[in-house]
């Protein structure tokens, strides 16, 4: 199973991150203690994730959504909404 996540960040304004990744537990782990450039230096929660069967659907759907602005706009205003 390979999944695509949303992280937020805990700080004021929040941050926000998407990737993919095969253990989810791992990941978070890795990105909370400075292993991704990227995440660095922030406390990340994970928001939502998406499951796939195929690590290429995964991959597919992390680069469209941090490529089309669209589909990243209607996913984070449904996370949001659901966050309130």
């Amino acid at each position: 199973m390979h999944f695509v996540y949303v992280l937020r960040s805990d700080g004021i304004p929040p941050h926000w991150y998407i990737g993919s990744t095969r253990d989810l537990d791992a990941r978070l782990v890795d990105h909370n203690t400075g292993g991704t450039a990227a995440t660095r230096g922030r406390t990340w929660r994970i928001v939502y994730y998406e499951a796939y069967l195929t690590k290429g659907a995964a991959l597919l759907r992390e680069r469209r959504l941090k490529q089309d602005g669209r589909s990243r706009r209607l996913l984070m205003e449904r996370i949001v909404s659901s966050l309130e």
